[in-house]
């Protein structure tokens, strides 16, 4: 868990982190949330002088933001916290605001980070799944359900590896960062092996390497293309970890882009720029919203 006392402006102004602690179960995740908004809060005071005035919480799977309800996660093992309430009680009755942890971040990325001068962008990270945020004038775009953005859901390979969700050839199952280290491990027979291991091998000439990492990225280029053609952004935001790999990923998926688009405008392709801070500076930033959507009322 990451957690930050964030300014008006979005500054970071505290940063802290601690262990899950998922092995526990889930009630006693929600404790650990309950408990270290309380002691940030208690932070704010001794360091800062004064209280927070609102908080924000971002959390996985599907979110019920308007209700403030987390209503499934499954790497988390709960169903319908009410995790606004129950926050907003631990914090003495504090406004709260809840979101859902790609959005939150693509909403940090939007107004504070890699996309602060883009009026339309896509935020796509790149971790154990691929999920996107819709950017539009500075708010994200959930959907009429909540589901908006599930950009990791896109078909790319009708043939391809079972997904989760029930379909199959589904980009994450083939472009995430958990993709390409499977891929990579059985590539090079070596179980431990990882993402950043295929990306450092690709560097040093593998071609092995080589043919894993241009099967991820043709089949990431193949679903963003989908998405830029449904959603003509300015700006495409590429974070997670495979992210991380720098231009041995940004140079190819340019190019394996722009082979692909053909009446579509080509966006740019940029690397986020808040990394793993991007969720706690947008919930901070739904906190902030919060307030102002209070007084305007």
């Amino acid at each position: 868990m990451k957690a930050a006392l964030v300014g008006a402006d979005g500054a970071l102004l505290h940063e802290a982190r601690r262990a899950t602690d998922r092995k526990r179960g889930a009630d006693a995740v929600v404790e650990s949330i309950l408990s270290f908004a309380a002691d940030l809060r208690a932070y704010g005071e001794e360091h800062f002088g004064e209280s927070a005035v609102a908080a924000g919480v971002a959390v996985p799977g599907i979110v019920d933001a308007d209700n403030g309800v987390a209503v499934y996660a499954a790497n988390l093992g709960w169903r319908d916290v009410p995790m606004r309430q129950l926050l907003g009680e631990r914090l003495g009755g504090l406004p709260v605001a809840l979101g859902h942890d790609v959005r939150t971040g693509g909403l940090a990325e939007g107004r504070i980070g890699a996309g602060k001068d883009a009026d339309r962008f896509l935020f796509v990270p790149l971790g154990t799944g691929i999920a996107g945020a819709i950017g539009i004038a500075g708010t994200i775009e959930a959907g009429a359900h909540g589901y908006a953005g599930e950009i990791g859901h896109i078909v790319v390979r009708p043939d391809g590896p079972d997904c989760g969700c029930g379909q199959r050839g589904c980009l994450e199952t083939l472009a995430s960062a958990a993709a390409v280290s499977r891929a990579w491990a059985a590539a090079s027979g070596d179980p431990e092996a990882d993402a950043a291991d295929c990306a450092k091998a690709v560097e040093s000439g593998d071609p092995a390497a080589e043919a894993v990492w241009r099967d991820a990225v043709d089949a990431l280029a193949a679903g963003l293309v989908t998405a830029l053609t449904l959603l003509d952004p300015t700006t495409l935001i590429i974070g997670g970890g495979l992210a991380e790999a720098g231009e041995t990923l940004f140079t190819p998926l340019r190019a394996a882009v722009e082979e692909r688009v053909t009446f579509q405008k080509l966006p740019h392709i940029v690397p986020a720029a808040l990394g793993d801070t991007a969720g706690c500076l947008g919930a901070g930033l739904l906190a902030w919203d919060l307030l102002s959507t209070e007084v305007s009322v």
